[in-house]
């Protein structure tokens, strides 16, 4: 491909600079001095009901930051000089964002938020107009085939193949919503290529009532196609009819876009990333054969809600613009590397895994939207566990270690099964979400003793993401919140969130290699012998 130029764009050269915006320079002053969470006075209930947002049926409480008046007022100046509400809808409208100018790229609109158009408010621009219609006809053929499914009463089992994107979200959201589980229904994600993996998952499944569903939108995914075929020679040997097990999901026209191999092939589309793809039919499969497709049209209200919020300007009613802002004042101002991501809910397990992929592969850049290098952070390493176990495991360095960990708390007012009793005088989803506030305000507040061993430095910011319960609705928001977090930032960066050619390389020597071994060379080499074989792979 040829190089895009961004003439007439929001996007174009010139028209933004991170580092030399008016903005920039007046937080780089206000980050000498910034707010002192465990100073006397400074932390009071009147401050948690100041700093606070809401978006659909979520709340962001944020007082627990690092951050006053100043500093969220010059913030708010930075994304209008960064005229991220113009990206955002520029983004959602079907603009050729996915590039970088004057190089070979991707050269792709970015309208993950299509595949949920189909609600209020939908965009009226014209490219994602299409996309909605495109989307919407995967979507008919997913309830054709789930009426199918259902209808043959003989499948239990959904085996399903994917890695990175096409694998995190779904199974990021087929966890979090276990409490609507249909009866004898199953999804087990199979996404590692080490056959210990396949080998695990095949033990505890009875092939002759399992479906085996493959993701990959090139068609061509090494670990993909090794995994399908795989399971494929599982069916084989069972004596079953593979192809009436099998189901692709994939882009048009690809190597996998065979109705001769699968019972059914459906699409998606380039302009979707994998790390997007969770409320395409790759996540609503999974979703529609485990709970039932009026769940999945669920989970697209609540995200398409949250896409109306991200075009907000009203900074109060914007969540993901203003965790966007607080992530770049930690990451770029107070200088913090990481990001702690903690759900106290034990539904969303692999919430961090998903996010972790969408942050960094989104925004683990070093050069700019224009092919030049970039002189400030990017994306921070993302990472995370459920609480209460992480209270238990890492936050002795949370609290009382050499760097300092800004973290993201996810709770919820009340429990998804619905099953709780009280002990010692309360519930405990009471003791849950106790925990979950307690924790914030001793990162916040710490602890002065004389005793060294006790003492507990404080300013260790948080946000609290709360809603009352997680439903489809709200984990579509949810995942929603965290898409438009990272493109935002990305806006504000001046990078482009859409690409990840920092996966390349690997997957191309790791080919040269396979290549070697497969024309009899010792796979398991070390050393400098390793380095000598590997620097012949050419």
């Amino acid at each position: 491909m040829v190089g895009v130029t961004l003439k007439k764009s929001i996007f174009a050269q010139g028209s933004y600079s991170f580092e030399t915006s008016a903005a920039f320079k007046k937080l780089s002053q206000l980050s000498k001095t910034p707010y002192d969470l465990t100073q006397e006075g400074h932390l009071t209930p009147e401050r948690i009901h100041r700093f606070v947002a809401h978006s659909t049926n979520w709340k962001l409480l944020y007082g627990t930051q690092r951050v006053d008046a100043e500093v969220m007022e010059t913030l708010q100046q930075l994304a209008r000089e960064a005229n991220v509400f113009e990206k955002m809808h520029a983004m959602q409208g079907g603009e050729v964002i996915n590039c970088i100018e004057g190089f070979e790229s991707e050269q792709r609109r970015v309208l993950h938020t299509a595949l949920r158009d189909f609600f209020d408010h939908p965009n009226e621009a014209k490219e994602a107009r299409e996309a909605a219609k495109a989307a919407k006809r995967e979507l008919e053929k997913l309830e054709t085939l789930i009426y199918e499914i259902d209808k043959e009463e003989r499948w239990t089992d959904l085996l399903f193949v994917g890695i990175g994107g096409s694998e995190l979200g779904p199974k990021m959201l087929v966890l979090g919503l276990e409490a609507y589980q249909r009866p004898n229904r199953r999804v087990h994600f199979i996404s590692n290529v080490d056959p210990d993996d396949v080998a695990s998952v095949l033990k505890g499944v009875d092939l002759e009532h399992a479906l085996l569903v493959t993701v990959s939108k090139s068609g061509g995914t090494l670990e993909t196609k090794t995994n399908e075929d795989f399971v494929r020679r599982r069916f084989e040997e069972a004596g079953l009819d593979v192809n009436e097990h099998c189901i692709a999901v994939t882009g048009e026209g690809s190597p996998m876009d065979d109705p001769a191999r699968y019972r059914q092939c459906l699409y998606i589309w380039d302009w979707v990333g994998g790390r997007y793809s969770g409320t395409s039919v790759v996540g609503g499969i999974a979703l529609a054969f485990a709970y039932g497709l009026d769940l999945f049209r669920d989970l697209l209200r609540g995200a398409h809600a949250m896409d109306l919020a991200a075009r907000e300007e009203d900074f109060s009613k914007n969540i993901p613009l203003l965790m966007a802002l607080l992530g770049i004042w930690n990451r770029n101002f107070l200088h913090f590397p990481t990001l702690a991501i903690i759900p106290y809910c034990k539904m969303l397990g692999r919430l961090s895994a998903h996010v972790q992929q969408l942050d960094m592969e989104s925004n683990g850049k070093r050069i700019d939207r224009f092919g030049k290098s970039v002189s400030y952070s990017t994306s921070p390493v993302i990472w995370g566990e459920p609480a209460t176990n992480a209270q238990h495991s890492f936050f002795q360095m949370m609290h009382q270690g050499t760097d300092v960990v800004p973290f993201e708390f996810i709770g919820f007012k009340r429990s998804q099964m619905g099953q709780d009793m009280e002990l010692f005088g309360t519930t405990c989803h009471d003791k849950l979400v106790a925990n979950l506030f307690a924790q914030a305000l001793a990162l916040a507040q710490g602890q002065t003793s004389s005793n060294p061993n006790k003492f507990f430095p404080g300013n260790r910011p948080s946000s609290i993401l709360l809603a009352e319960v997680l439903d489809p609705y709200t984990l579509g928001a949810l995942l929603s919140i965290y898409e438009h977090k990272v493109a935002f930032q990305g806006f504000i960066w001046n990078i482009n969130s859409f690409d990840q050619e920092g996966v390349q390389l690997g997957k191309v020597l790791a080919n040269k290699v396979l290549n070697r071994i497969a024309g009899g060379k010792e796979p398991y080499l070390l050393g400098d012998a390793f380095l000598d074989e590997l620097q012949q792979c050419d």
